[in-house]
Order: structure tokens, then sequence, then C-alpha cells
């Protein structure tokens, strides 16, 4: 699937400083390999291999991690005299990785209008998403939904608990979107978002949080959807998170792979 894929990977992560202090979150691992690779993954089951990374926090240990993904995942033998390397077990991911520093104390929104240049051009959508969730979602029916109803912006919505964006949902046009409501057990954001390139008319600076006023919006233009996953999906938001993605792992039980 040709579609482009932004993930973002500069948030501090506060709620799990027991390992962000030392790395950014979406590096944080499960099952030895960082959640962002899970994510990835996930996509590459779609044939998308197309990725940019909105860095900030630490965001020199994605590019570390990238740039010797070779190394990290493949027997090697080296010449040292002349330096060349054979790598005896290539990698099989067949991904184009763009690294691009969106500030370290930019806001979601914000980190999106920083690719503004990359996106604003291109009139084919692309998808958002986050650096810690995973799911087993569809994603060719995620984008052929998006593509169906021909408005600027597709949400993916869940139903786990309420500490999340709450939104109310008729014939799957959203008709109110509110960031983490104290109550209730109405659809939530779940990432996964589907854009046009309008999205960006909707962002101000680094710091529009991109789940405030512009999704907010959106819903007042009548402009945005919701594509409905019952299925896995779990964000990596504390240890408790991490431990939960962890046991999955050793069970052998990946929704998401």
């Amino acid at each position: 699937m040709k579609i482009k894929t932004i993930i973002l990977c500069g948030g501090l992560g506060t709620r799990l400083s027991e390992e962000t202090h030392l790395k950014p979150k979406p590096m944080v691992e499960i099952g030895e390999k960082p959640i962002l690779w899970h994510i990835m993954s996930l996509f590459s089951k779609f044939g998308v291999s197309d990725f940019t990374l909105a860095l900030g926090y630490k965001g020199d240990v994605i590019k570390d991690y990238f740039k010797n993904y070779h190394s990290r995942m493949s027997d090697m033998t080296i010449n040292i005299k002349s330096g060349n390397i054979i790598y005896q077990t290539p990698t099989i991911e067949d991904w184009n990785i763009s690294l691009i520093d969106t500030g370290v104390n930019s806001m979601t929104g914000g980190r999106l209008l920083r690719l503004k240049e990359y996106f604003s051009h291109e009139d084919a959508p692309f998808i958002l998403t986050y650096g810690d969730g995973l799911a087993d979602i569809d994603i060719e029916k995620l984008v052929n939904f998006h593509n169906s109803h021909g408005k600027i912006a597709t949400v993916t919505v869940v139903r786990p608990p309420s500490r999340f964006g709450g939104l109310q949902i008729t014939n799957n046009k959203v008709t109110k979107f509110q960031e983490k409501p104290e109550s209730g057990e109405n659809w939530i954001n779940g990432g996964f978002f589907v854009f046009q390139k309008e999205i960006f008319n909707y962002l101000e600076n680094d710091s529009t949080i991109l789940e405030r006023l512009p999704l907010e919006n959106l819903v007042k233009d009548g402009e945005l959807m919701a594509y409905e996953h019952t299925g896995f999906w779990q964000c990596m938001d504390t240890i408790r998170d991490r431990d939960l993605l962890q046991n999955l792992i050793k069970s052998g039980k990946i929704p998401w792979l």
C-alpha cells in the first residue's frame, strides 16, 4: 500500500519516567525491540514502507538506532583493513525512513505543522499515529474508509478506559470531541488518523495540541469521521501498560503482528 505514515516520536513520556529518563518513549522495549519497531512492523503487514518520524526529546537515540539498524539485526563479517562489512543475515524490512527534528517542546499539532513542507503539496492522504500505541487494526480498511467519505480527517476510535479523549459519533460522523473526559464509556481517540493536506489549515504553531482545537474545529466543520475499531488496542502510557504488552509477547499472543 503506497501511503506515507507519520509517527509522533517527540514527547517527554513523563508518566513512563522510569524508562524515558534515558530514552524517548518510542524506544522503550517490549519483546527486546522498541515499541516503535512494533508499530512500523504493523504497518509493514499492509505494505506500508514510507515513514516520517517526528522527533523531539532524545531524538538522537532514534537516529542512532536506525543508522545502525543493519548491524543490530544481522550477523556480519568485517575486514578491519579495508573497513568492508558483509552482512550475513540481511534485514527483511524495506523501510524508507525520514527522521525529522520537530522540536523538543512542540505539541502534537505543532509537530505535524513542522512537517507541512513535506506533505502539504500532495493530494493523497497520509496517516498519522502515536509512537506509543499498538492495535490489530486493518490499515487497508482504515484508508479505504477514509477515501470513501471525502472528508479532511479520519480518527480511529476505540473503547478502553475513560482517561483518554472521548468522542460522540452519529453515522460515523464525529459530533463531539472532548479530550480526556472525567468519566464515561464513550468511544475514545485511538490514534491512527488519516488526513488530507487541508489539515494544515487547522494548525497554528508549535503550541497547537492536535487533540484540542484542530479536532474540535474539524468537528464543527463536519470534516472529522470516525473509523470504529473493536479489536485489540493498547497504548503504552505507564509501566503497567508496558508490562501488559510485554506479557502478551511472552505468551506468544501478539495481536498486532
